[in-house]
């Protein structure tokens, strides 16, 4: 996926504000099964949540990373343990801004 401009990030921080984490990574870290859930969530969603156990900054980022390439979203954020990604779906229910 393309990356998000300035605006429609500010735009998904937004919408992301009230939701709930949907997809938990436990201590196993991140597997097949998470990356598994992670596209049915944002298949359903768009906007998701992901909420990371591990204390490590630099790990949680990395995860952001192979989330996102793994099934194509854009990182919206990353505030502590939690990480926000969007992925359009094939019909778009989010609009974005410009």
């Amino acid at each position: 996926m393309k990356a998000l401009a300035p605006a429609q990030r500010q735009f998904l921080k937004g919408l992301a504000h009230t939701r709930q984490p949907v997809v938990m990574i436990g201590n196993q870290g991140l597997t097949a099964a998470v990356l598994k859930e992670v596209d049915h969530a944002l298949a359903a969603h768009e906007l998701i949540k992901i909420k990371a156990a591990s204390s490590e900054s630099a790990m949680r980022r990395n995860w952001l990373e192979e989330i996102c390439a793994a099934t194509g979203a854009a990182p919206v954020q990353q505030i502590g343990k939690v990480l926000v990604i969007y992925r359009a779906a094939a019909k778009p229910v989010i609009v974005l801004p410009g």
